[in-house]
């Protein structure tokens, strides 16, 4: 019979949509249990690495040991011992084993030295934050405050985490303050976007490679991985990674360890991921565009950021937050040209849709602190799209399309935001024109697009689309 022990994985529990029990997965080893010398360690993450070598996880110091002997991994709700070929042997029970799973309690020797296993699970309800503010981060809604709730007790572990939400809800920003408030904050904090790079260098880019690998490699590189040793890797766009690189990454996910390109030698690396997606990743997966195994690997923690409409009770918070932070807004001295913003302004920004989300909001304010002249921000120092002024206010998906943007435009942004210009253009474009072309039957829409029902009424959701209005 296996040694098998049943441990659920650090997730969040959801009622009725809503998060109500976060599960933080964690286990204990003692080193030398019952000795003077007894020592105790307690991980969170989803790989403990074992040997003499400082980039271990646990350093012990027995010439009997090797450098890199043994790791123990979660899979599902196991933990399992692997030893990939250490000298003297990982043994249980007296038997030298290369793989075996881990009951609560059990003695592992590890060459002479003897380790206790435990799983230490903790469970939290999830309660929202009585704090407005997280890090960098700021938002006075139940759904924000749930977020923070959640936040503060994820940021200080390893949990490798998934953020979701519309472009422009501040994915890297929050990305940036769980490794800002986590351990990790004076190590790298490591930025790679999928979608901006050609797909034959992305392998390249993340693990790096040896001099003659291929053409052009002149000389050996590290990867991101590597560079970010010891921090956190973000990866932002993850939706856009191909199905013939998603191996590789999961590879990396499990062994903890990075291979260049032309080598044939791993590299440990001990590095924290959190990445992020506009696109729904349960929809990729039933559409076969994204790994199953890699979704339930990366999927720790999920966290949903709500689009700006949703949270509208925020704004006159956000906008008081981008007033202090602007550059834009400081004088030579430091001091703020415009301190606060009018009740007939903040009514305006609250009226309307934000397709464009915190992003959209800090680019509105950031004009009117430009437009502003005197130290309250006035309905007119806002654009008209947003006040109605000289016409009517129009419908969000009418606005989408008189602000699709042009070329001229695009090539005055930095490439990420260009980039997520242009695709959430062309989303727009395209499903609109695919429901005009049936008449508004968005199942027949949807076949044609070649996606789920589910996430094509998702993108008409986004992008402010109406069939009444087709």
């Amino acid at each position: 019979m296996p040694l098998y022990g049943k441990s659920q994985p650090t997730k969040i529990a959801y009622v009725d949509g809503r998060p109500k029990t976060l599960h933080l997965r964690k286990a204990r080893l003692l080193i030398h249990p019952g000795l003077p010398k007894q020592r105790e360690l307690v991980f969170d993450q989803n790989v403990i690495s074992i040997g003499t070598v400082a980039d271990n996880d646990v350093v012990i110091e027995d010439e009997t040991v090797s450098r890199h002997h043994c790791r123990i991994v979660q899979e599902d709700d196991d933990y399992v011992l692997v030893d990939p070929g250490s000298t003297n042997g990982t043994f249980i029970n007296g038997v030298r084993i290369r793989e075996a799973f881990l009951a609560p309690g059990l003695i592992l020797t590890v060459g002479s030295t003897q380790i206790q296993f435990s799983p230490m699970d903790e469970h939290v309800e999830v309660v929202p934050s009585e704090s407005e503010k997280f890090g960098s981060i700021v938002g006075r809604s139940v759904a924000m405050r749930e977020i923070f709730g959640i936040l503060e007790k994820i940021a200080p572990t390893t949990a490798t985490v998934v953020i979701e939400g519309e472009t422009g809800t501040g994915k890297e920003v929050f990305a940036k303050t769980i490794h800002q408030m986590s351990k990790r904050s004076e190590a790298p904090f490591i930025v790679f976007d999928c979608g901006a790079v050609p797909e034959s260098l992305i392998e390249s880019e993340l693990f790096g490679h040896e001099k003659g690998s291929f053409t052009g490699a002149i000389m050996t590189r590290k990867g991101l991985f590597e560079m970010a040793h010891g921090g956190t890797i973000f990866l932002d766009e993850l939706g856009e990674l191909s199905l013939d690189l998603q191996p590789k990454l999961l590879r990396v996910l499990e062994q903890r360890e990075v291979r260049r390109v032309g080598s044939n030698k791993s590299t440990p690396v001990n590095v924290r991921v959190i990445a992020a997606t506009n696109r729904n990743l349960e929809e990729e997966v039933r559409a076969g565009r994204f790994r199953e195994d890699l979704f339930y690997r990366l999927s720790v923690v999920r966290l949903t950021l709500p689009s700006l409409r949703e949270r509208v009770e925020d704004i006159p918070l956000l906008v008081k937050h981008f007033l202090g932070q602007l550059e834009i807004n400081k004088g030579a001295a430091g001091e703020l040209r415009v301190r606060q913003a009018s009740p007939a302004a903040l009514a305006a920004l609250t009226r309307y849709t934000w397709p464009g989300n915190v992003r959209e909001l800090v680019n509105v304010v950031e004009r009117a602190c430009s437009f502003a002249e005197a130290d309250t921000m006035q309905p007119d120092d806002l654009p008209d799209y947003i006040t109605g002024s000289g016409e009517p206010l129009r419908s969000s998906q009418e606005m989408a399309m008189i602000d699709a943007p042009g070329r001229d435009q695009l090539v005055e942004l930095p490439f990420k935001d260009a980039k997520e210009e242009w695709i959430s253009s062309f989303e727009r474009d395209y499903i609109l024109e695919l429901l005009k072309r049936h008449h508004g039957n968005i199942s027949q829409a949807s076949r044609e697009a070649d996606i789920d029902r589910k996430y094509f009424r998702k993108l008409m959701v986004k992008h402010g689309i109406d069939t009444d209005q087709i």
